[in-house]
């Protein structure tokens, strides 16, 4: 006597099996990437935890002064970065700039957390 399994009335497809609907999309996406992209490198995370620390301005020549295993061309690259994917701001006096985190840094983290969360 042989026993059959019954069979299922509907074997889920893969779309149906759990609908998801992405969190992210189009700009969203893009602004986040821009952020990470900021964020995804020792050197500037190191940057801007001295930033951070300081809890105002700083130097570039103190920035210099705390990453001695890195050329100072090198530190201004990774600074430059920095502004340009708006994570810190930097003011020229004379000949030095002197940087601090940018102001919406935590508010765009926080957003990121939201979107993914929701």
């Amino acid at each position: 006597m042989t026993s059959r399994l019954p069979i299922a009335a509907e074997t889920p497809t893969p779309s149906s099996c759990c609908p998801t609907r992405p969190r992210l999309r189009g700009k969203a996406v893009k602004q986040f990437a821009s952020l990470f992209k900021g964020l995804a490198d020792e050197t500037r995370l190191e940057i801007l935890g001295l930033l951070a620390a300081a809890q105002g301005e700083v130097c570039a020549c103190h920035i210099e002064e705390h990453i001695k295993h890195l050329s100072q061309p090198t530190i201004s690259h990774h600074l430059k970065l920095l502004r340009e994917e708006g994570l810190v701001t930097g003011e020229r006096r004379g000949t030095w700039v002197y940087y601090t985190l940018d102001k919406s840094l935590l508010s765009r983290v926080k957003q990121f957390v939201e979107a993914i969360r929701e």
